[in-house]
């Protein structure tokens, strides 16, 4: 592949940029410290996510009106603590750790690998995260992109390919000048469906330790990373 003609990069948030469980679980601990509760929150965590995709679901299907990821996390997590039996908490408590997900703690190499990235290419995020979730989650952990790009901005959300369109047109480019980086395969189907480049990197650790990541599939992008400085190396920046 060519890479002299990409002038951007999009890349997913959530499990590809920052350790989305990794940083729940460490929240959560702090929580049962303060509240002598003994929740696993690794298996909290693991329920939340598992949440994400049917909550999108219900969007798309029409079954509730357009809500952006805050509003989707909040439902997931109203039913969870529920089913955890976590009732101690305020309601600012609450609204505090649905915003966790403003917080994400970013994987060692991603602040360095984009820095380096960014001497070359355009960076934006292409997330399903709404725009504040998205500016809140860069500003704390110095995330150096140019430009913040969310699904919210098209009202719908990925893998939907109108998506992928609108951070296209938003960059003022052809699809074929942008990658997608992400640490999904059908993520980055839906991106080539619609004519961006793609660029798999590697989150071993995305769902804990032992837990299978996404194996490789050459079919599903154009090149493979093993993180943001090995995608940096291949893409010559």
């Amino acid at each position: 592949m060519q890479n002299a003609n990409i002038a951007a990069l999009t890349f997913d948030a959530f499990g590809t940029v920052v350790d989305w469980r990794g940083t729940i679980v460490r929240e959560g601990a702090a929580i049962n410290e303060r509240h002598g509760l003994a929740v696993d929150w690794a298996r909290f965590a693991d329920a939340w996510r598992a949440e994400y995709g049917p909550s999108m679901n219900r969007v798309r299907s029409g079954a509730i009106p357009w809500s952006n990821l805050d509003a989707l996390h909040r439902l997931s997590l109203d039913a969870l603590l529920d089913e955890f039996g976590v009732d101690c908490l305020s309601d600012r408590e609450v609204d505090d750790l649905n915003h966790v997900w403003h917080r994400l703690t970013p994987w060692d190499d991603a602040v360095p690998g984009l820095t380096r990235l960014g001497r070359k290419y355009v960076l934006a995020t292409l997330s399903n995260g709404n725009m504040s979730l998205l500016v809140n989650m860069a500003k704390r952990a110095g995330l150096p992109w140019d430009c913040v790009l969310s699904a919210e901005l098209a009202r719908r959300y990925k893998p939907d390919p109108e998506v992928y369109r609108m951070a296209a047109a938003y960059l003022g480019l052809r699809p074929e000048r942008v990658m997608m980086v992400a640490a999904h395969h059908g993520d980055l189907r839906a991106a080539a469906a619609v004519g961006l480049r793609t660029a798999f990197v590697h989150r071993p650790l995305e769902h804990g330790p032992g837990a299978e990541a996404d194996p490789d599939d050459t079919t599903a992008y154009d090149i493979a990373a093993d993180d943001f400085k090995d995608l940096a190396h291949r893409l010559g920046a």
